[in-house]
């Protein structure tokens, strides 16, 4: 089989032989290649080759052609072809075991194996720098949050009181029922916790003043928050988040309409109102509790109760209060930011109404730690 031009390189196949001849770079690829792909279609085998092969022939190769080469033979006929045939010039040689291994042993690129405090490391990293990024948005969306509720307390016409009132109703009254038996239940198990404790030193009359300091100061507000965290919150961004997915809120700006006006600002107006008088039915509920197990179980009077009760300084009914409406502002905030950012997806939105609930209760922890920690100091 001869074909090419006088310089191009080609195949010379004979019965018992096969001559490779003529130049065998880039050059000519296109007809080399058309060559040797006739040639393996009229073999039966193009890599087992029973014939000897002859390369004195050649007279230039490059990488192109020493590729096609090998891709003819085979690599492991090249490689007895170069181990056998010592008419092959130094430089042809070099090029052609270079290929040879390069094609044998293909280049991949080598993974990079971290160990595991590396890895450790790495992902903290990232979930830091995730949490990071997380609190800027969350403080760009509270300014906007901001900006918004200052620009409509200006305009009494742009007041959207049924949204609000209708969720006060859904926020607060629906959720009181609730609010109240826990924070009740936790106080009967603190009253509990506390004469187990003094009853070793003779002292399970301040059992009271235990009930009511940690309802008071803490547990009013902290439990009512929590509940209203999983509670609320992740209906804010359910519902939210499910406008977002059938493309409402592109509707609401179409129509000239702020959405932040007009699904936030009710949503946080709600929560400021209704999250107070959620600890203030929880600290009641508390102390009730305390008081029920105080009344069964130490045989203190509800006089005794009442008349201990009213030796409790009034400023810690304020300090728990008073954080109430900074919890709620937050979790508000954070419920209504992750219905914003759901995608058109029902898994994007229970991924983000699972990320709401944790971020908010994280929150409210962290800010309850930094609270105590301040009035602490202060000396409230």
């Amino acid at each position: 089989m001869n074909l090419g031009t006088s310089r191009a390189g080609r195949l010379d196949d004979q019965p018992d032989s096969l001559h490779i001849i003529g130049d065998w770079t880039l050059a000519y690829y296109p007809d080399l290649k058309e060559q040797i792909d006739a040639f393996k279609t009229q073999t039966e085998n193009g890599n087992g080759l029973n014939r000897s092969v002859d390369l004195s022939a050649i007279e230039t190769l490059d990488t192109a052609g020493a590729a096609l080469l090998i891709d003819l033979l085979g690599v492991q006929r090249m490689t007895a072809i170069l181990q056998g045939s010592s008419d092959i010039p130094p430089a042809r040689r070099a090029l052609l075991d270079t290929m040879v291994r390069a094609m044998a042993t293909p280049l991949t690129p080598e993974v990079c194996r971290m160990s595991q405090p590396l890895v450790f490391l790495a992902q903290t990293g990232e979930r830091v720098k995730g949490f990071w990024r997380q609190q800027r948005l969350l403080l760009g969306f509270i300014g906007l949050i901001l900006s918004t509720l200052v620009t409509t307390l200006l305009r009494p016409r742009r007041w959207r009181m049924t949204a609000l009132v209708a969720q006060i109703h859904q926020t607060g009254l629906n959720a009181i029922g609730i609010v109240a038996l826990l924070t009740f239940l936790v106080g009967a198990v603190v009253a509990f916790l506390g004469a187990t404790v003094l009853q070793s030193f003779g002292a399970t009359i301040y059992t009271v003043n235990l009930v009511a300091f940690s309802f008071l100061r803490e547990f009013g507000v902290l439990l009512a928050t929590i509940l209203l965290a999983g509670r609320t919150t992740s209906a804010f961004t359910a519902q939210i988040g499910s406008m977002k997915a059938n493309e409402e809120i592109d509707a609401i700006r179409a129509f000239g309409l702020n959405p932040v006006e007009l699904l936030v600002l009710p949503r946080v107006l709600a929560i400021l109102v209704t999250l107070p008088i959620l600890t203030f039915v929880g600290m009641l509920s508390g102390i009730l509790g305390g008081a029920l197990v105080c009344l069964l179980v130490l045989d203190i009077t509800a006089l005794q109760f009442f008349t201990i009760l009213q030796n409790v300084a009034p400023h810690h009914f304020i300090v728990g209060l008073s954080k109430a409406p900074l919890f709620a502002f937050f979790i508000a905030a954070i419920g209504c930011l992750e219905g914003f950012k759901v995608s058109g997806s029902a898994q994007s939105v229970g991924e983000h109404t699972t990320s709401s609930v944790v971020q908010s209760i994280f929150m409210v922890i962290l800010l309850d730690a930094i609270a105590a920690l301040f009035f602490m100091e202060m000396g409230w």
